[in-house]
């Protein structure tokens, strides 16, 4: 049977493709590489340079204006006090303020009524060395302030630590990988992948505290020692 013209042309095509298929295949079905996957975690413990304070001053009158000029008079001393004490005004920020009424019950079920108000303000306070620390809480308190909710402590550059931490993961993981080679009479090759996981905030540690910052006239405080921890998922191609 003679085949119309286009046939012809068409039926090489597909035989060529056809035979270009298995040699395909092949390729895709090679043997697929040995890989081993291991993770490795630092820690880094450091003291805080570092701490923010809430307080304030909490004032009363038997008129919302009486209690708000005690607590403005009260509160100007405060923040003057912590300029004193070596506090910059861009480390003092008002963080709330509050005026409300002072209720008593009466007996009898009757309904309460208002005796009074009641004025709240605060201010969040940031102490760029620590060792000031405890002569800012006397001078605070000198002042006037009557509330000191929260005492933080941080670093004020974690990232050098951050990157202290993530080598020291990196490190384990390789020490952690090298050995299980050994063991499997492998050698490691190439790394793959490398992926970062966990929280790399600086935490407090609790396994070891620094001793009390006493000093004259200043309130103790103990700083203790922030961690820093990284953790890092790696994959080797093996020999």
């Amino acid at each position: 049977m003679i085949l119309p013209p286009s046939l012809r042309i068409l039926v090489p095509a597909l035989a060529v493709l056809a035979a270009s298929l298995p040699l395909s295949a092949a390729a895709a079905d090679g043997p697929a590489k040995r890989t081993i996957s291991l993770s490795g975690s630092g820690i880094v413990n450091a003291a805080p340079d570092m701490a923010s304070i809430s307080t304030g001053v909490t004032t009363e009158g038997q008129t919302a204006q009486d209690a708000l000029s005690k607590n403005t008079e009260a509160m100007a001393k405060v923040v003057e006090g912590l300029k004193e004490a070596g506090i910059e005004p861009k480390d003092i920020q008002t963080s709330n303020f509050n005026v409300s009424p002072i209720y008593e019950q009466q007996k009898d079920r009757q309904a309460a009524f208002i005796t009074g108000y009641r004025v709240s303000n605060q201010v969040q306070i940031t102490v760029r060395d620590t060792e000031k620390l405890g002569s800012v809480l006397d001078k605070a308190v000198t002042a006037g302030a009557n509330q000191i909710d929260s005492i933080s402590f941080s670093i004020a550059e974690p990232e050098r630590l951050k990157d202290e931490a993530r080598r020291l993961a990196m490190r384990n993981a390789i020490d952690n990988a090298k050995l299980y080679a050994e063991a499997a009479g492998v050698e490691l090759g190439p790394v793959i992948s490398i992926r970062e996981g966990g929280d790399l905030t600086p935490q407090p540690y609790r396994a070891a505290a620094a001793p009390m910052m006493a000093m004259e006239k200043a309130v103790p405080v103990e700083a203790g020692t922030l961690s820093v921890e990284a953790n890092v998922s790696v994959t080797w191609e093996l020999r």
